[in-house]
């Protein structure tokens, strides 16, 4: 019994192969560990490139890399792990790397000029998409191709970008978001307001689409509170905005009802709030 144990242990074990090589060679052997460290490492870079913090994931793809710096999947490690630190000009100058293997796809093109937008690189990125082959359509490529052409002010080209990019993703909450902003800032307040429910619908935790939807509502002198659900905290938020478009557009009054609102919302001390309406009552602006 103790021998059938033991053979059962040497057919299982990974580490124990090597002293049962009378059912597997030591090549077998070799590549049953490198598995297991391949597997390892594998799932230590999606730790890295998900849930650790961003800092010590720029650290450990930066050893890696020093190690074997032509593995193209730890150069994309390191690119994505300094988009997530906020080193937008140490991300895209990585991606530019990455973008250079021969093994680099359209993925990575797209990722680069992801990089270069939020480096604010305009430019650059749009002439990184310009590279991307017009029959690569996914989501991220649209969304910053809308991006692009807003910062461009082609607004057609951008309004149909946008509409491509939301019916490519089954969460078009932040893409319909952007795509109000860019109403709104057009004017086009209706517009917006539309698309910013449309986003609260598909995602209704997204604040920024219910400050924007307080926005463009103030935009039109329209005062009352959409019926959307949000926390208290975020009433008195969306109270707090709706107040100072209200003041901006000249209709002081009511904004500082609103701000009263606000303060009387909001479950603790509101200070922005507290500040405004002081500053208000005193005339010395906002």
């Amino acid at each position: 019994m103790r021998h059938l144990f033991f053979v059962s242990l040497c057919v299982g074990g990974a580490l124990a192969l090597g002293g049962c090589d009378t059912t597997k060679s030591q090549e077998e052997v070799d590549r049953a560990i490198q598995d297991v460290i391949t597997s390892d490492e594998s799932s230590l870079n999606d730790i890295m490139l998900s849930v650790a913090d961003p800092a010590e994931a720029v650290s450990y793809f930066k050893t890696a890399l020093a190690e074997q710096p032509d593995r193209i999947d730890l150069q994309r490690g390191l690119a994505r792990s300094l988009i997530r630190a906020k080193q937008s000009t140490e991300g895209a100058a990585a991606w530019a790397k990455v973008v250079k293997h021969p093994e680099s796809t359209n993925d990575d093109q797209v990722d680069y000029a992801d990089a270069l937008i939020r480096a604010g690189n305009w430019d650059k990125a749009e002439t990184v998409l310009d590279k991307v082959p017009p029959t690569f359509e996914t989501y991220k490529r649209y969304r910053l191709e809308a991006m692009v052409a807003d910062s461009n002010q082609e607004w057609d080209k951008a309004d149909s970008f946008y509409e491509t990019a939301a019916g490519l993703t089954t969460r078009p909450s932040g893409v319909l978001n952007n795509w109000g902003y860019s109403k709104l800032t057009r004017g086009d307040f209706a517009e917006a307001e539309r698309l910013f429910i449309e986003a609260i619908g598909y995602d209704n935790s997204l604040f920024t689409a219910k400050n924007n939807l307080v926005l463009a509502r103030g935009a039109q002198r329209n005062y009352q509170m959409p019926v959307i659900e949000m926390t208290q905290i975020e009433h008195a938020q969306l109270l707090y905005t709706m107040a100072l478009s209200a003041i901006k557009q000249g209709d002081v009054a009511i904004g500082q009802g609103l701000l009263e609102d606000a303060i009387d919302t909001h479950p603790q001390h509101f200070e922005a709030a507290v500040r405004s309406l002081r500053a208000l009552e005193s005339n010395v602006g906002i």
